[in-house]
């Protein structure tokens, strides 16, 4: 017996999914497993999820593994001490930055503090013009002085970010080569290793960031390949990145950033995947964890990948860009765990601050002090007791109870009231997310549905679909681990991104193939599919477009990619122009296929729906208050079944809020589908 498996470790739980395949080739039903996330050895969690799954390392064949790393060692500033070598006179763009802040009218701005402190900033002679072309070598009989510095600062990674080398990385090649020569134990990345797009300030900003955690994730990324060898796994694991692929360890290595944004990348690529098989392309999704809620729109079955993205970017921060390829996901602080509390104004807030695993929420009765979203729900009614955490933890009512007591003093309100608070504003920060993916962007929510994921999504789904008037709301099955269970769906997968300005014109289109056919080129290897698409705006812009495109017989329809550019860029800016067009980036996408699931259709006992009952109890369901709801074991949930709210229905890690007068239905794979009655 073999089996193919995956791991999400989330800032809360680490997820496990996976599934057997007999000596015919026949796959057998999809197993899940669930435990605390072990920071700041993640590996172990990874396997104790093995081990409560009873996985044998030995019969593994494939596994596939997304993690946090990344993404924790930058927000928490857990990472390498970074000297960085630019050209001479480039030294302080890193601090200069960009001139377009957020926060406009804050006379008191103060840009994001450099992950590079400006004494380690160091310079070389070097130059390569815009064009690509080299006018002054790489000055390498400097390099000896400027490593002898960065041993003294106690430097543990380098950052080589020149000027131009993403048209020509000759200098760079030369003076990362010799640095890793003279000084093998220091990690070493230069900015052509990672992007190959212009801007000097990003560029330098992704380099850093890379080697920032360069040593961190190698030495993640070489113990849980040593914990999986010493549990029998023979081959080399399969990293999850940011793009909604998978790529081989080493890769990932090379490029750490290209995880930052790992688990939630496959959460999203299970939805569109799910989408597809069921017949609803356009989506909006929602993936609420223990410590943050993600959300990403599929159009057509399309998932929007950007290499524009941001580490803690907000409202008041430009945040930190890092040039990756990254699906387009907003994530907020609320999830599960998120922490309610009350500023100095008498304002009630929840989250960005997570109780995480440990303590974890009040009601895990670890320690934890701060009331959280999971004991609102708790209190509120919308999760049963028997079956907190997966039936493994008894509420510690006592301090849930007092907690809520405690909040309510410094509002004024009752322990109830205060909970219902926590929730209203929890799903009030979700919406106000799920907004920047659909209305924010030109859509309309109306013409979506809500696909509700994690193991919060489903308990919040129905509540934000209807300030939203979006008309349904999927849950799909294994929705509690469904980002592990994307792992299981992706190829993999590698985006090249190359700046080129070049006309989009009958005259250039041989040019416009020249330059994919090189990249191509670059990235063949047997089996690989590729992709093809534009990043274009009109000339003087500044932003810019994607647009797919389709190579036929070595040709490209100039006509067709210029209305469709003409359409997107209206849908995105609400205008269009009848300026010339523009071509800034080439993206290829180079894929390999690898062995998927298939999906098995749910079980059909004939069983009647009352056989799925649980009994019922008092649920609050806010607007519509408190009112007896009947509970379902939706592990007994079949193909056909048909319910209505008010209702609960339960899985071991899974509770589906189902408002009164909403109706429930259950598809031929087992995913919940609720059509809302009334919208607000």
């Amino acid at each position: 017996m073999r089996i193919r498996a995956a791991t999400d470790v989330g800032g809360t739980y680490t997820d496990l999914v996976f599934y057997t395949i007999d000596g015919s080739g026949q796959c057998g039903n999809v197993r899940t497993a669930k435990v605390d996330t072990t920071p700041p050895r993640f590996e172990q969690g990874v396997m104790a999820a093995l081990s409560k799954g009873a996985v044998s390392g030995a019969a593994l064949e494939f596994f596939a593994h997304g993690a946090t790393v990344v993404i924790n060692s930058i927000t928490e500033r857990k990472g390498a001490r970074v000297g960085l070598i630019s050209t001479r006179g480039f030294r302080d763009v890193l601090e200069i930055a960009r001139g377009n802040r957020p926060d406009l009218f804050n006379f008191n701005f103060e840009k994001p503090k450099p992950f590079v402190e400006r004494h380690l900033r160091l310079e070389m002679a070097e130059r390569c013009n815009y064009k690509g072309e080299i006018e002054a070598p790489a000055d390498l009989a400097a390099l000896p002085a400027l490593l002898e510095r960065f041993r003294g600062e106690g430097v543990e990674a380098i950052a080589v970010c020149f000027l131009h080398a993403y048209r020509n990385p000759a200098n760079e090649i030369a003076v990362a080569t010799a640095i890793r020569a003279a000084w093998p134990e220091v990690s070493v990345l230069a900015s052509h290793e990672l992007s190959r797009e212009w801007r000097e300030y990003e560029r330098a900003s992704t380099t850093v960031l890379a080697a920032y955690v360069h040593p961190v994730t190698q030495r993640y990324i070489n113990s849980l390949e040593q914990e999986l060898t010493g549990a029998g796994f023979k081959q080399p694991p399969y990293m999850m990145l940011s793009n909604g692929g998978i790529a081989t360890v080493a890769t990932a290595k090379a490029n750490p950033v290209a995880m930052v944004e790992s688990g939630p990348a496959s959460g999203i690529f299970a939805g569109a995947e799910m989408g597809k098989l069921i017949g609803v392309p356009n989506l909006i999704l929602l993936d609420i964890g223990g410590t943050t809620a993600k959300c990403a729109l599929v159009e057509n079955g399309t998932i929007k990948i950007s290499t524009d993205y941001h580490v803690e970017r907000t409202a008041k921060s430009p945040g930190y860009p890092i040039q990756t390829a990254v699906s387009e996901i907003v994530e907020i602080g609320n999830g599960g765990g998120s922490i309610a509390w009350v500023d100095g104004g008498g304002k009630l807030h929840v989250g960005p601050q997570s109780a995480g695993a440990s303590p974890g929420p009040v009601a895990y009765g670890r320690g934890g002090k701060q009331v959280t979203t999971t004991d609102a729900n708790l209190l509120l009614g919308r999760i049963d007791p028997k079956s907190f955490a997966g039936g493994e933890i008894t509420p510690d009512w006592n301090a849930v109870t007092h907690g809520f007591e405690a909040l309510g003093r410094q509002l004024g309100v009752s322990a109830l009231e205060a909970a219902r608070g926590v929730v209203r504003i929890a799903n009030a920060n979700m919406t106000n997310a799920l907004r920047l993916v659909s209305t924010n962007k030109g859509y309309d929510p109306r013409e979506f549905t809500l696909m509700a994921f994690g193991g919060g999504g489903p308990m919040h789904a129905v509540a934000l679909a209807r300030e939203l008037k979006v008309p349904r709301v999927i849950v799909p099955v294994h929705s509690s681990v469904f980002s592990a269970w994307g792992m299981l769906l992706t190829d993999l997968r590698r985006d090249y991104v190359n700046t080129h300005l070049l006309p989009l014109d009958d005259v250039r289109a041989a040019a416009v193939v020249a330059q994919f056919l090189t990249m191509e080129k670059g990235a063949a290897a047997p089996g690989v599919e590729f992709e093809h698409l534009l990043d274009m705006r009109y000339q003087g812009q500044e932003h810019t477009v994607k647009i797919p495109v389709v190579l036929t017989d070595g040709r490209i329809d100039v006509a067709a990619v210029t209305d469709l550019f003409h359409a997107t860029h209206e849908k995105r800016f609400t205008y269009r122009l009848p300026n010339p067009v523009q071509i800034v980036n080439f993206h290829l996408v180079a894929r390999t296929r690898v062995p998927k699931p298939p999906l098995p259709k749910a079980a059909v006992t004939g069983r009647p729906l009352a056989d799925a009952g649980l009994g019922s109890r008092r649920v609050d369901f806010d607007v519509d208050g408190i009112v007896e709801a009947k509970t379902y074991n939706g592990t007994l949930l079949e193909p056909g079944m048909r319910l209505r709210g008010p209702a609960v229905i339960q899985e071991p890690s899974v509770t589906l809020v189902v408002p009164p007068g909403d109706q429930v239905s259950v598809d031929e794979y087992g995913n919940y589908h609720v059509e809302l009655e009334r919208l607000s």
